[in-house]
């Protein structure tokens, strides 16, 4: 039995916005006519920790040092599983989701253990999903069953559907954790993705300490499906639908574009919609105490807008605070005169990535004996401009137009001289011949020289340790990583290095990038598995990168399935975006012995931090140009220029 133990966190969900559009959606199957739901949700702050091993069994436990330490188990077989999900109570949302996992995969049990929760109950934040897709999780990860956010998501509603309890659609985006998803409802399909954030946005969520009869809202909604039968049933289909999917598209564009004031405003909108259209269907929704929380005035002066939550009701209310400080008063505003706990929730953009490395000591031993006279990053290219460029001047002008501000390049102590040179002033003699178009481009490369640094690696140990050794240049900051012999010329109006400082804001995670190769090329290449996380086969969650496999291993184990459920193959492309994560792996590395051969790589503190914290791979729309070798450089030289490469 394997002793793989994997630590979990999953936070419980707040609904933004689109509260019942994910049940009125479902209707769509018996009625048309309906418009699809649409939510914005995001995980909450607070969650559920635990720890996870492979059992022979199903075990549930809390920690000693929880105070409802306790204790259940049962075997791995459907149907004890199954009557235990439907007798209602904590463990059979648990019992539910391992009887579905164990309908649908090869497993044996788990053992989980809560560690900590610190995630309100019956609060309207799903803490039934929230556990629900921890234990969907950990059966994942320990089984490598290669389930990306969305197949969770799908095996935790499955799970919670064999419960008494009859789970909405989207209490199961808290598998993206703590950011703001978009998920829409289309009779029985679902689609999910991560949205940007423009800017700092500051809720203070609260319970209310009052009561409300969920099942007698939904019970009295579901009365206006599928079919109006009259101008109130007319109203509730409006706001559920066309009305809900026009605020939460204005929604989007606010949070992508940081406006915190806007989105205030357009939760104030939401809530009045709702309370016309909605609230009269269900007497359980006239909420006295929420709109007496709404209407104020002392809270008013420190919030950009505010509405109900989940089902909406006497539960729990969400404020948009107009800054952090004003936040921290609202809550002691809310204790201590209405007698209200709460907490808060602050999404921030994703952190931007302005700083870039490029190693470049190598000796070029695969173009020598060019290489006597020239740096490998020197050879010329002609780029679209119709200039003719070192490499590595396509490689900074790239890096610059993509939004990066500091750039080291890691050289050999001996090669200064060279590049002292490059990034000097011409003699005016020299100067003088240039026309006016070039003495301005002269220009542009001198002010570049004051955006580089240089670090030397004074001892050739490795691409790891060339890495390693700008780690003082990072900051603690996320890092773009070029290869120093590769050009990237993008398929679209993006570079590729802005695609993934993009792709980087989106995940927050380690990322390399990849590209399609042919099976027969894999033995080249560090290849890298995983599955999708999305449906445009952009963004993988990797689970295994193997240096230079043999054909027949890639076949068995590598390839990643797409949608028409072909085989691919995906070979590292030559950027990263690196997180500190990754140089505290190459600092354990580095004070013990070399991972490949006499030399450290960079593959296995990647393959650290994918174990540990998830590794993303992401694929740009873009081509690489190899000018390492004799006839991948001739290549370039001949197809860099072409517009239609």
């Amino acid at each position: 039995m394997s002793e793989k133990s994997i630590n979990l966190f999953v936070p419980g969900r707040l609904c933004l916005f689109g509260e019942h559009s994910d049940w009125a959606g479902m209707y769509r199957t018996v009625n048309s006519s309906i418009v699809k739901g649409a939510a914005i949700v995001s995980g909450t702050e607070q969650g559920i920790y635990a720890s996870a091993k492979v059992s022979d069994r199903f075990i549930m436990r809390s920690s000693p040092e929880m105070p409802d330490d306790d204790y259940w188990e049962c075997e791995m077989d459907s149907q004890k599983l199954l009557d235990i999900a439907q007798q209602g109570g904590y463990y059979s949302y648990v019992a539910g989701v391992a009887s579905y996992i164990n309908d649908n995969y090869l497993v044996g049990g788990v053992e989980i253990t809560i560690q900590k929760r610190d995630l309100p109950l019956k609060s309207g934040l799903s803490s039934s999903a929230a556990i629900c897709v921890l234990v969907a999780r950990a059966f994942n990860q320990l089984y490598d069953l290669k389930m990306n956010i969305k197949g969770e998501m799908q095996a935790a509603f499955r799970g919670e559907q064999r419960t008494p309890s009859r789970c909405g659609r989207l209490d199961q985006a808290c598998a993206y954790g703590i950011k703001p998803v978009i998920v829409e409802f289309d009779g029985v399909e679902i689609d999910s993705r991560e949205l940007k954030v423009g800017g700092t946005f500051n809720w203070v969520i609260a319970n209310l300490m009052s009561s409300k009869d969920t099942i007698k809202i939904l019970s009295d909604l579901n009365a206006a499906y599928p079919f109006a039968k009259d101008e109130n049933d007319i109203r509730i289909q409006e706001a559920l639908g066309i009305d809900n999917i026009e605020i939460v598209n204005r929604a989007i564009n606010y949070l992508e574009d940081g406006n915190a004031q806007a989105l205030g405003a357009l939760m104030i909108e939401a809530q009045k919609n709702f309370d016309l259209k909605v609230a009269p269907a269900s007497s359980e929704l006239k909420a006295p105490v929420l709109h007496s929380v709404l209407n104020d005035p002392e809270i008013m002066s420190l919030i950009y807008g505010a509405k109900g939550v989940g089902s909406q009701g006497d539960g729990t209310v969400q404020f948009l605070a107009k800054g952090e400080d004003e936040a921290l008063e609202l809550q002691n505003y809310l204790l201590e005169k209405r007698g209200m706990p709460s907490f808060t929730l602050t999404l921030k953009p994703g952190q931007n990535v302005k700083k870039a490395i490029i190693p470049l000591a190598g000796f070029g031993t695969r173009v020598f004996p060019a290489t006597k006279t020239i740096k490998k990053c020197f050879l010329p290219i002609l780029d679209n401009d119709g200039l003719l460029k070192p490499a590595l001047l396509i490689m900074l002008e790239m890096l610059f137009s993509s939004g990066i501000e500091d750039v080291c390049l890691i050289i050999g102590e001996e090669d200064k001289s060279e590049f002292d040179k490059f990034f000097s002033p011409l003699s005016e003699e020299n100067r003088s011949k240039l026309p006016q178009e070039k003495r301005d481009y002269e220009d542009k490369i001198l002010e570049m020289r004051n955006h580089i640094s240089f670090v030397f690696q004074r001892e050739r140990l490795g691409f790891g340790h060339a890495v390693w050794l700008a780690k003082s240049f990072t900051e603690n900051e996320p890092v773009l990583l070029l290869l120093g012999d590769f050009l990237y010329k993008t398929n679209s109006d993006i570079s590729c290095s802005k695609q993934i400082i993009e792709a980087f804001k989106e995940t927050g995670k380690t990322i390399v990038s990849v590209n399609e190769i042919p099976l027969n090329q894999v033995v080249h290449y560090g290849i890298v598995h995983g599955v999708w996380n999305n449906d445009n086969e952009k963004l993988m969650t990797v689970d295994s990168m193997v240096e230079k496999p043999t054909d027949d291993y890639a076949k068995e184990y590598l390839g990643v399935k797409d949608k028409s459920g072909s085989d691919k193959y995906y070979a590292t492309f030559g950027q990263y975006i690196l997180t500190s994560e990754v140089f505290n792996e190459l600092d354990r590395e580095i004070s013990g012995n070399p991972t490949e051969g006499n030399e450290y790589g960079l593959t296995s503190a990647l393959d650290n931090v994918r174990k540990k914290n998830g590794l993303i791979a992401f694929v740009p729309d873009g081509k690489s140009f190899d000018i390492g070798l004799p006839d991948s450089y001739t290549y370039t030289i001949h197809s860099f220029y072409r517009r239609d490469i």
